[in-house]
């Protein structure tokens, strides 16, 4: 079968369609033909070494995290899908990858597909959607009347993250472009604040959640608009030592991780408030309970571009550009 791969880590991964075999199945795990894959970011940074310490693959690995599919064969011990069924999953950090003609998707992490969406739509969902509940209902427990600030809201987190937090009662800030403003006002965004005329940080105050979707001063500036108590979840890092101790990594990368986020921990603490770093798990039964919300129309997928497998290298060329409004979708053949 075709799949997308990368043979090395470093500046020059070689990135490009190749032959590889169709994946044998496991007890508990679906073959899935794949209709769309959805890109994400995390998709060009694993092939520089990136996250490598923490995540290696056997190389050559196939690229891609999010897939939505027709299931053509279960393993012994699937319970919950039959061949026919169409599913949309996110298969991140479990040693493979979905830009593939066919994946092998872990029973536990794969949902059925929202009726009403179409496979390129489903399959923009998965890691964004799974991010955003995670951080937001998880690790920051909002509340109704809460305020959450989520930048870069136009793009793909942003434009998933807006819509559930407001479906969990917040008052939403953000920030986008000029010519974006009316997107993520739409999508539900309370307070705008068009970065290429104001700094976030010289308007808004009073903030409950931080989801930190951007690296560098900007993390470290949103946490001056937090009140006393308030909580940082970073999706971009630094790493941080309760990250290597969930994983369990060794003490050394626990020392390292801790010294990397020792700055904005510090500034954290000054405040009085909290700083984690978040590193989404695939799950099919949140994937499910967030598949309830995009049937009933409470959540919707943005779409920017997409792509046909052939181009699979260009889409990611073009997702690297930090330009997309929500979404970039593979469709396969």
């Amino acid at each position: 079968m075709k799949a997308l791969t990368f043979a090395r880590y470093g500046k020059a991964p070689g990135i490009g369609l190749a032959d590889v075999p169709r994946p044998g199945l496991q007890p508990d795990e679906l073959l899935v033909k794949v209709h769309a894959a959805g890109l994400n970011p995390i998709d060009n940074m694993i092939p520089t070494g990136m996250f490598k310490p923490v995540m290696p693959m056997q190389l050559p690995a196939v690229l891609g995290s999010d897939l939505a599919g027709v299931v053509v064969d279960v393993g012994s011990r699937v319970t919950r899908f039959k061949p026919g069924d169409a599913v949309f999953a996110s298969v991140f950090d479990l040693g493979r990858g979905s830009l593939a003609e066919y994946v092998a998707v872990p029973e536990h992490v794969a949902a059925l597909k929202p009726p009403n969406l179409d496979f390129v739509q489903a399959a923009a969902i998965p890691m964004v959607a799974l991010t955003a509940w995670q951080a937001l209902r998880e690790r920051a427990g909002v509340q109704p009347g809460q305020r959450v600030f989520i930048p870069a809201g136009s793009g793909g987190i942003g434009t998933l993250a807006i819509q559930l937090a407001k479906q969990l009662g917040a008052h939403v800030g953000t920030t986008t472009s000029t010519g974006n403003v009316e997107l993520v006002t739409r999508l539900g965004a309370d307070e705008v604040v068009d970065y290429t005329q104001r700094e976030f940080d010289q308007v808004l105050r009073d903030y409950d959640v931080v989801l930190g979707t951007l690296r560098g001063d900007a993390l470290e500036r949103s946490v001056d608009i937090l009140r006393p108590g308030g909580r940082i979840v970073s999706l971009v890092g630094p790493l941080d030592a309760a990250f290597a101790r969930a994983r369990h990594l060794n003490g050394l990368l626990a020392f390292v991780f801790g010294w990397m986020s020792r700055k904005i921990r510090r500034r954290a603490r000054a405040r009085g408030v909290d700083y984690a770093f978040l590193f989404m798990r695939p799950d099919g039964s949140q994937l499910a309970a967030i598949g309830d919300l995009l049937a009933t129309q409470r959540l919707q997928p943005v779409i920017d571009s997409v792509f046909p497998f052939e181009q699979a290298a260009d889409a990611l060329a073009f997702l690297a550009r930090g330009r997309a409004r929500g979404k970039v979708v593979v469709r396969m053949p």
